[in-house]
């Protein structure tokens, strides 16, 4: 039987929603996990951690690093990593763990409910068993499963507040979906490296974004002199305001001059930024601008923050940036 470490970290899934006000209840929830969920022992040889218990709005590039090097620890003691998260920053920290953990063969799942496990009509049950059971199948990868289907972790995005099926995966397709059996979507070939685990962060960098009407005098609030990258959630295919006195570039000017890295990303959740098919778009290349193609915002942010984290810069950022790490994007 396989061996699966399931952690905590809070979430949802893990209040207690007594009095109608929902709160972190560690005590309350280890019991009632193991009182409502005895089928698990059927699944798989399980294991419970407690690494941190946040409210996900709370965890910052800190937990990330805790999160993978505990990971890193036990790997070869566990046949797969189940984690439970808050969804409101799932999609960053499963980002953040795909570029932190370099060859991974084993699964590393996230999940969580919109739900308390407390609740009658929580989705937790069928989240959690669903993940624990993929994590006995050969997927290498940091995922996201939720409401029946599986996601690459830093494909993923949280499209819905109210909703059981809260993820999507605009560019990529899912790795799988559960039914009556489980539909493996992807296969894998195991690296041939060794796991090696690189958990490093830089938060120097701003996100802008643009809508009709910004006056560009607001952002010289921004200290450019400490700040490495500024990403600019931009319009369509990477548009932005040219015309005037509302034009971006003496400020994109301004960035790259500063020797921040400036970095054009979408509104809009599907296809890819192309800044070669419109004027602003070859302005801003023209400036030095890289484009975060296909990218979520959490991958690009996450994908950012490692890079700055290791120190690269000029060419060597835009080549790492602009290439493919672990699945984020099409090159």
């Amino acid at each position: 039987m396989k061996k699966i470490q399931l952690i905590q970290t809070g979430g949802t899934i893990a209040m207690h929603s007594g009095n109608g006000k929902p709160d972190l209840d560690i005590d309350r929830f280890t019991t009632l996990l193991l009182k409502e969920m005895p089928e698990l022992s059927s699944i798989a040889e399980i294991s419970t951690h407690q690494i941190f218990f946040k409210d996900s709005s709370d965890v910052t590039p800190l937990h990330w690093q805790k999160l993978a090097r505990h990971i890193h620890k036990e790997y070869k003691s566990y046949d797969g990593f189940v984690i439970l998260h808050g969804t409101d920053t799932m999609a960053y920290t499963a980002s953040a763990l795909s570029f932190s953990l370099i060859n991974i063969d084993k699964p590393v799942i996230f999940t969580g409910s919109q739900v308390p496990m407390s609740n009658i009509r929580s989705d937790a049950h069928r989240n959690v068993i669903n993940a624990v059971e993929l994590a006995t199948y050969p997927i290498y990868d940091v995922a996201i499963c939720f409401n029946d289907t599986l996601y690459r972790g830093n494909r993923a995005s949280k499209m819905s507040i109210g909703e059981f099926d809260a993820f999507a995966s605009p560019n990529y397709p899912v790795l799988a979906e559960v039914g009556i059996d489980i539909n493996l979507k992807q296969t894998y070939t195991r690296p041939s490296s060794d796991l090696r685990c690189n958990p490093v962060f830089d938060d120097k960098l701003h996100v802008v974004k643009l809508y009709p009407g910004l006056n560009p005098e607001m952002l010289d609030c921004l200290d450019l002199s400490q700040t490495r990258a500024v990403i600019l959630e931009a319009f369509g295919s990477g548009n932005f305001p040219m015309e005037g006195s509302s034009s971006l570039l003496p400020f994109m000017e301004s960035c790259t001059k500063s020797g921040c890295h400036l970095i054009i990303t979408s509104q809009a959740a599907y296809d890819s930024v192309d800044l070669n098919q419109y004027k602003s778009g070859r302005a801003a290349k023209k400036i030095g601008a890289l484009s975060a193609g296909d990218m979520t915002m959490e991958a690009t942010i996450t994908k950012t923050m490692y890079l700055l984290g290791n120190r690269m810069d000029g060419e060597n950022f835009k080549t790492v940036f602009e290439s493919d790490l672990s699945g984020e994007r099409k090159t």
